[in-house]
């Protein structure tokens, strides 16, 4: 073989090296590509499942009033009622105990809330107790900020709102049973699961309060949204209450009773200790 050959042999196999490495790059610069793509699909289709989880949450089922379409026709509506045993502006004011009862104890809350289902685990039998004794008359305003939240978007405040005006319209006594029932462990959602906009749920839990238990007109109200109107107005009195950042908050003539840790008592030894110092002044 002559050299001239020779060169011109290790040329060709040089070019045919460097157009199999051309080859080899484009398959794995396309392989990258579709693998890039193949995870974007994966991701998008994870998400449109969050979505769609989401919507359904928020959205719920047929049964539920639980879009923010549903609760503006409510807003909307011309026929205004409010439950029985309220007063103020609109039946806005809920004030339970004993008339003569010289101090009031304000409590904020919010049905989703979870640390007021923790307090009233905790301490709601000794509020019921000081009710009933006269040691103070208690004036509930119910919050519904947790639906806006757009992270727990919902409706299931409103929506037990509403229901516990059903209930407040049948008696003062069954509307604390009944939110007791509501702040139950054993019936309490997480904060995340707006299940409160169930109707369903709600008359479910009222079967465990005797005045409740198979009372149709009741049912009725929670079915129809008698009250979900009214439970607006609540909710809207709730944003003007001063001083109140979070629930539950307590005021005891008008004084914030503050525990340890900043927030709400932490236990019912702490409540008691901070409303027997409020009521020495």
């Amino acid at each position: 073989m002559s050299n001239r050959n020779n060169q011109q042999n290790k040329q060709a196999a040089r070019e045919r090296l460097r157009a199999e490495r051309e080859r080899q790059a484009k398959k794995d610069k396309t392989r990258r590509q579709l693998v890039v793509a193949g995870s974007i699909v994966v991701v998008l289709a994870i998400a449109g499942g969050i979505g769609y989880a989401v919507t359904n949450m928020t959205n719920g089922s047929k049964n539920n009033k639980v879009s923010a379409k549903a609760w503006k026709a409510a807003s909307d509506k011309t026929d205004y009622k409010q439950p029985a045993n309220t007063t103020g502006d609109k039946g806005t004011t809920i004030v339970i105990g004993k008339k003569d009862a010289k101090n009031t104890l304000e409590i904020f809350e919010d049905m989703r809330c979870p640390i007021c289902a923790d307090f009233e685990a905790a301490t709601g039998d000794t509020i019921l107790k000081d009710i009933k004794d006269g040691k103070y008359k208690a004036q509930f305003t119910m919050g519904a900020f947790l639906d806006d939240n757009p992270q727990i978007a919902g409706s299931g405040s409103r929506n037990a709102l509403s229901a516990l005006g059903a209930a407040l319209n049948v008696g003062p006594d069954v509307f604390l049973e009944y939110k007791k029932a509501l702040f139950d462990k054993k019936n309490h959602p997480q904060e995340t699961d707006d299940a409160y906009s169930d109707d369903a749920k709600l008359i479910e839990i009222a079967q465990s309060v005797k005045e409740l238990k198979g009372n149709k007109d009741f049912d009725a109200a929670v079915e129809k949204g008698t009250y979900d109107k009214w439970a607006l107005a609540v909710a809207d009195n709730f944003k003007k209450a001063k001083d109140v950042t979070g629930t539950p908050t307590f005021k005891l003539n008008g004084e914030k009773l503050t525990g340890a840790g900043g927030g709400a008592p932490g236990s019912p030894q702490e409540f008691n200790s901070l409303v027997d110092a409020a009521l020495k002044k």
